[in-house]
């Protein structure tokens, strides 16, 4: 079978994608001719060319089954060891009559390059025919600049290799409305969301990506909180992904109004009731139910205040605002004279 592509790269015939891309990542790093400038350079850039090549067949489906099943003379359209005499080939895939399949080797760098989406990454120890240096980090990778790879691999780091050559750049947050009704805000929540995003493999290719994010909605956060999820967004080469940004928004009520920490209620009473006295009864926002007398006379502008019965206080849960209770006196459209005559005899002339 020639060269076993299989041994070549340290797995197994039934590899999947994955153990191709991390035995082939391990060895290039490696056995890159420009990690080994000195004494075993041609030894490296032959076993550099060897690993690529057994990499670009196992990674493609048509060139392994080829591969597979008549070894590495028939992906180079060479008979197979016992093939026969003349014209054998044509009874064979990848064969010299045949139309199906023509095996191209490709450089070792533009394999390199394809895959870690840059060449020549140790461009500061020497160089490659056919290998432009200069790299120093990439949006794909991050942390791969020289530095990266001159602390793992052993390599010698300079002051210029650690001068970026180019500036990541990061887009604004994407911003989305969290709308929160006002009993959740008061108890705190758990909120889910799905999101869909783009993102880059080590191969470079772009893939769409689902995930959960959860969000948790902590008691007394207010309109206009945020909750930030960084790096969420859609990759895109040359640029960090985007932070995702929640911003509650607090939806209406319709009994309680929210002023900072307090909770504001408006009650309907009648004259009678605001000069002769009236009993509040209120259900929370958790369900429980109050009875708050009140004795004074009620006038268009009291408020009754109940300590401790407003929302919490973000930086204290334990601490809450109070509850405040507003008054609309429903007045008489009429009264009739013996009426009038008794208020004034009561409240005075």
């Amino acid at each position: 079978m020639g060269v076993d592509y299989y041994k070549v790269l340290g797995v197994d015939r039934g590899a999947g994608d994955d153990d191709l891309k991390k035995a082939y990542h391990k060895l290039a790093m490696r056995w890159h001719p420009d990690k080994n400038p000195t004494n075993n350079k041609k030894e490296a850039e032959a076993k550099f060319k060897q690993i690529s090549e057994a990499y670009e067949v196992l990674s493609d489906p048509q060139k392994r089954t080829i591969y597979d099943q008549v070894g590495e003379e028939g992906l180079k359209g060479q008979p197979p060891p016992g093939a026969g005499g003349p014209g054998a080939s044509s009874f064979y895939p990848g064969g010299a009559h045949s139309n199906s399949f023509h095996f191209n080797p490709r450089s070792a760098d533009d394999i390199f390059a394809e895959f870690f989406g840059f060449r020549g990454p140790f461009s500061s120890m020497g160089g490659m025919p056919g290998v432009s240096g200069g790299m120093r980090g990439d949006p794909r990778f991050p942390g791969f600049g020289n530095e990266y790879f001159s602390s793992r691999f052993g390599g010698e780091s300079s002051t210029s290799m650690h001068q970026p050559s180019h500036q990541i750049t990061k887009p604004p947050p994407i911003e989305n409305r969290l709308p929160v009704n006002l009993a959740d805000l008061y108890k705190g929540v758990t909120k889910k969301m799905k999101i869909s995003r783009e993102i880059i493999d080590f191969s470079g290719r772009v893939s769409q990506q689902e995930e959960i994010l959860q969000i948790e909605v902590k008691p007394g956060w207010k309109k206009g909180t945020k909750i930030t999820f960084e790096e969420k967004g859609n990759q895109a080469p040359n640029m960090k992904p985007a932070d995702i940004v929640f911003i509650i928004e607090e939806k209406p009520h319709d009994i309680f109004t929210r002023e900072g920490n307090d909770l504001v209620i408006t009650e309907k009473i009648s004259l009678v009731e605001a000069l002769t006295g009236y009993t509040a009864r209120v259900i929370t926002l958790d369900a429980r139910s109050l009875s708050v007398p009140i004795n004074s006379v009620i006038h268009p502008d009291y408020v009754e205040v109940v300590p401790g019965e407003g929302m919490p206080n973000p930086k204290g849960p334990n601490k809450k605002g109070d509850l405040k209770i507003k008054f609309n006196i429903r007045f008489p459209s009429r009264l009739t004279s013996d009426q009038k005559a008794g208020f004034k005899r009561l409240l005075g002339s």
